[in-house]
């Protein structure tokens, strides 16, 4: 695969447009940001009348517009809003004033993939996608480093999408670490699965069940706190550092045997088999008309579960030992 680095891109070509950036949250303000230090001088906010991302918008020293205003006046429309959002928001904002010939980007593949927007054939759609939090995107460039991005083409209305998705990542600091091509199916279709199988669901499940384990064992919360917990960052730490494979080369034999005998056990056949059927019913849509659906009741089920999270006993203990390192 090839890796494109800031040599490889023409910042110009960002430099050069009026650029709308539609929601200012976790991504929507690091690309923001980035990009004004990039030299993208025209350069605004869509966001909706009473938003509170507003005031820190503005605080920025960032117009904000409504979203209709701002897809209308740019050149370049960088949707960043909620997924679920997405096709109502630019059926009645984006669409209808966009300027032919203009480029709608994307930071995640899953309005395209799945049909939630439907662009017009003048337009240039383009994927841009950082690796990684907006947190982390703003840090490692202010550091003089850059998250590595994903690009893709869907539509290449103008001859420039490719160069524009390449400029667009050098401009939010990708071209330091690297710069990959992909599909948004690809792009879309793994993230999904990593969100549901490893990232975000099966490891903090993960880190519940080992918890809950040694604590009904008559361990006290604060040592299963630590091991099943705090030593997370650590490994992780060790795995971006060396791979996982380098990994384990740095930690003890009795750690290296314990993962040999126990790895496969918790990450078994019936694993396996779930992280298969997780992979399916993103590529059915199945995931994504359940997104849809809990959007439109008003995030029921999301909001049980979060508060579920919230109430474990794991988040009471973590506080407690904050409060203890004073």
């Amino acid at each position: 695969m090839q890796v494109y680095r800031d040599k490889d891109a023409d910042l110009g070509l960002v430099q050069q447009r009026s650029i709308a950036i539609i929601g200012y949250g976790n991504q929507g303000r690091a690309q923001a940001l980035n990009l004004r230090d990039s030299g993208v001088a025209d350069l605004v906010v869509g966001l909706a009348e009473g938003s509170p991302s507003r005031a820190r918008a503005e605080a920025d020293s960032i117009p904000a517009l409504t979203p209709a205003q701002a897809a209308g006046r740019a050149d370049m429309v960088v949707i960043l809003a909620p997924d679920e959002t997405h096709g109502r928001l630019y059926a009645d904002h984006v669409a209808p004033n966009l300027r032919e010939g203009a480029a709608l980007v994307f930071a995640h593949g899953l309005s395209i993939r799945f049909g939630l927007i439907l662009p017009r054939p003048d337009l240039d759609v383009l994927l841009v996608a950082p690796k990684g939090p907006g947190t982390a995107l703003r840090e490692d460039y202010l550091r003089g480093g850059g998250l590595v991005s994903l690009i893709a083409v869907h539509q290449d209305a103008t001859g420039q999408a490719e160069s524009l998705a390449l400029a667009y990542a050098a401009a939010l600091g990708s071209g330091r670490a690297g710069i990959l091509a992909t599909s948004f199916a690809e792009e879309c279709e793994a993230d999904l699965f990593n969100e549901q199988a490893v990232l975000w669901g099966a490891i903090p499940e993960l880190i519940r069940a080992g918890f809950e384990t040694l604590v009904d064992a008559g361990f006290s919360p604060e040592i299963a706190y630590f091991e099943c917990l705090t030593e997370v960052k650590l490994i992780a730490d060790l795995i971006a550092a060396r791979g996982l494979a380098g990994m384990t080369e740095a930690i003890s034999t009795t750690a290296k045997f314990g993962a040999m005998q126990g790895g496969a056990r918790i990450v078994n056949a019936d694993s396996r088999t779930e992280m298969r059927r997780i992979l399916r019913e993103v590529r059915s849509g199945a995931f994504v008309r359940d997104l849809i659906a809990e959007a439109e009741a008003g995030y029921p089920r999301l909001e049980a579960a979060q508060g579920q999270a919230r109430g474990h006993p794991i988040e009471k203990v973590g506080e407690e030992i904050e409060r203890l390192k004073g």
